[in-house]
């Protein structure tokens, strides 16, 4: 089983700086914010055999030239000229029947390179296809790890998926009746292009800024308010 890299995405010092982050976004504000790390959002199964398939084709095709050229060249210079007729007889023979059963059996090991390297999927999924993969395993990851039961419905989640590239921010209903969800949609680009960078850290500290003073305007902290949710980056 591959390790997660999600558990080592951020190096003790950088969530040591993302908690004192959190920490310090959520001191004027009753907002609770939680960030995690994930792996990929989706296994993107149709993905894996498409290019497994299409790979395996191409590869198959390659062989077939290189073996009608080798043919080629040896029926001119060893057989002579008047074996050309029997040549092309060998080359539809090794066309009919080697190109598709070589399709089938490099399928299955490129299948597992596929899976092994998760990045060889993304040319095989859509756009459309990852925002929507991101945006369930977020919400999905909101009920998981019960941000919804904060007492002023106030949790918001910065959802981090490594292998796409991708942020999603989401909120509970007490932030959402109030602010639309348009107004995290700028932070969570920002975010994006800070991981594509290489400087995730920098960018996930300054939007977790950002989310803190946006809530402080509109959910001020309260004489009684208590941290409901995990400071530290959570991960699956």
């Amino acid at each position: 089983m591959n390790k997660k890299k999600s558990a080592s995405f951020f190096t003790e010092e950088e969530n040591a700086r993302i908690r004192s982050a959190i920490e310090k976004a959520e001191a004027n504000t009753s907002g609770e914010i939680v960030t995690m790390v994930i792996d990929h959002s989706d296994s993107y199964r149709e993905a894996e055999i498409l290019g497994a398939v299409l790979t395996a084709a191409f590869c198959a095709f390659l062989f077939e030239i290189t073996i009608q050229i080798g043919l080629l060249w040896f029926s001119n210079s060893g057989w002579g000229a008047g074996s050309a007729l029997n040549a092309e007889i060998v080359l539809y023979g090794v066309s009919l029947w080697t190109y598709i059963p070589l399709v089938i059996i490099l399928f299955f090991p490129l299948r597992l390179l596929f899976r092994r390297y998760e990045v060889l999927k993304l040319p095989f999924v859509g756009k459309t296809r990852i925002e929507e993969a991101v945006r369930e395993r977020a919400v999905r990851a909101f009920f998981e790890k019960e941000l919804y039961r904060t007492r002023d419905e106030t949790g918001i989640l910065i959802f981090l998926s490594l292998l796409e590239h991708k942020v999603w921010i989401l909120a509970d209903r007490g932030i959402n009746s109030r602010l639309p969800h348009d107004q995290w949609q700028e932070l969570a680009r920002e975010l994006s292009l800070g991981m594509r960078e290489k400087r995730a850290c920098e960018a996930l500290c300054e939007v977790i800024g950002s989310c803190g003073e946006v809530l402080a305007q509109h959910f001020p902290r309260k004489a009684d308010d208590t941290n409901e949710l995990a400071d530290h980056v959570l991960h699956h």
